[in-house]
């Protein structure tokens, strides 16, 4: 197939409305199944190291968050991969998809080397950071072995972005379940010494990790070579052969992405932190309502996922029409799964509270009635923070990253950040008053990256 033709008459059907609607449910299902599946192994590691004790539990509180900053940071260029690949594919030209994905698996190679030394000299870091001697001794030993799991993880997040660019995402959620069974039962052997394994404590859950990852990517590399579809891209062929201008491309969309995705964790953390200065009690409160609405997000971020793939489809073969329907499509179903979500957690705020409280303790009720507000104000969140997910999303399906960068950084930061402090502390609000500032700069960041997304469409 040669590598410039572009087919400009989409197929037929191909822009009905029930199409749109089926294609953007059937993709975003396994889509939002692996995002869940994802945050449940994480969930695993907490609650298994959790039981050795106080310290040990601080250091993988710690460990795992250091390694996260490296790895969402890192996925920013995985997610490049995504547009890159749908408009190849878009066009029919098979030449570019291999380039992209193969130039895509060397640079977050190279970045996973470039960011070794962060993380295996990341003790004298903790400790600058006020962290206690005994918590990031064991941090760092924690991150020395989790640290290799970087190299195969990001590897499966480019691989999951070429079979996201094909609509191919069941297989992308069967791989992340099994990558959760694999790491629930490693950590049950290798942390307690079960099943005649070592017990190995708290390292033992950083080699369960790395060995889940390094499954999840053997088995997505046998499924991509066992499939003609998959095949015939020939993605591992000459794999030292160089592309530099594929690199460049990956790097020009893949910075705006990872340092999107760092602010807006970064903006979560300050939340913590300044909460934090209220009380003990709001911060317990605070953490709930974060959870929840993290595992609320999920949907909206798979969701966003599919807006890059169906949106980059469609302009990879020059359908402005497929473009503007896909977009209107997923939009739609990510208000209707956001107003499910915010109907449940503004009805029942109490019980999902209490999910995460023993309500027998004294000090548990002051808690969740702290946390019922927080969580009410989460669906209000709910709405405006999947707007913008999905937003980001679109344009990425453009391959339009550096304004939207900019756009979220004034949306996250001059805005959400300065409301949450100016609500909490100037005007006395305390914590919800952090949330409804978050609230303000997520609507705003929904409002620039939508309504960007509707003048470049436009335009075009």
């Amino acid at each position: 197939m040669s590598s410039h033709t572009i087919s400009s008459d989409p197929p037929r059907g191909v822009n009905a409305w029930g199409h749109h609607i089926r294609s953007t449910i059937g993709l975003g299902i396994p889509f939002v199944g692996a995002q869940l599946a994802q945050m449940a192994i994480n969930t695993t590691d907490v609650i298994m190291v959790g039981w050795l004790g106080t310290v040990e539990l601080a250091a993988v509180v710690l460990g795992s968050q250091a390694f996260f900053i490296v790895f969402i940071f890192g996925s920013g260029f995985a997610a490049a991969v995504v547009p890159m690949v749908a408009h190849a594919v878009g066009q029919g030209d098979v030449t570019s998809v291999r380039r992209a994905v193969r130039m895509g698996i060397w640079v977050v190679l190279a970045y996973g080397l470039l960011t070794f030394p962060i993380l295996f000299f990341s003790k004298p870091i903790l400790m600058l950071l006020g962290q206690e001697e005994q918590v990031a001794t064991v941090a760092q030993d924690y991150l020395r072995v989790a640290q290799w799991g970087i190299f195969p993880a990001l590897t499966l997040m480019v691989l999951r972005s070429f079979l996201s660019g094909l609509e191919r995402g069941s297989i992308i959620l069967y791989v992340t379940i099994g990558m959760f069974l694999a790491n629930a039962l490693l950590n049950y052997a290798l942390i307690f010494g079960n099943f005649g394994a070592p017990a190995w404590g708290l390292v033992g859950a950083a080699v369960a990790s790395v060995c889940a990852s390094t499954i999840g990517c053997v088995a997505m590399i046998i499924y991509i070579e066992s499939r003609v579809q998959t095949r015939i891209y020939e993605l591992f062929v000459r794999f030292w052969r160089a592309d530099w201008g594929a690199i460049r491309e990956n790097l020009v969309l893949g910075l705006p992405i990872s340092f999107t995705i760092l602010a807006e964790t970064s903006l979560f953390a300050a939340a913590s932190l300044m909460i934090g200065t209220i009380g003990t009690r709001e911060l317990a409160a605070h953490g709930i309502a974060l959870q929840l609405a993290s595992i609320a997000f999920m949907i909206p971020l798979g969701l966003a996922q599919v807006a890059t793939v169906r949106v980059g489809l469609a302009y990879g073969r020059r359908d402005m029409q497929g473009v503007r329907r896909a977009a209107v499509a997923v939009l739609l179903v990510s208000l209707v799964f956001s107003i499910c979500g915010s109907t449940l957690f503004a009805l029942l705020p109490r019980v999902l509270g209490g999910l995460f409280l023993d309500t027998t303790r004294e000090d548990a009720q002051a808690v969740l009635d702290y946390a019922a507000t927080l969580i009410v104000i989460a669906g209000v969140f709910q709405l405006a923070d999947g707007l913008q997910a999905v937003g980001a999303g679109l344009l990425r399906g453009l391959k339009d990253t550096t304004i939207p960068m900019v756009l979220a950084l004034i949306a996250y930061w001059p805005i959400g950040f300065a409301c949450a402090w100016i609500f909490a502390f100037p005007l006395g609000y305390g914590g919800p008053g952090v949330w409804f500032g978050f609230v303000t700069g997520l609507a705003a960041a929904a409002a620039m990256l939508c309504g960007r997304f509707y003048l470049l469409v436009r335009s075009k």
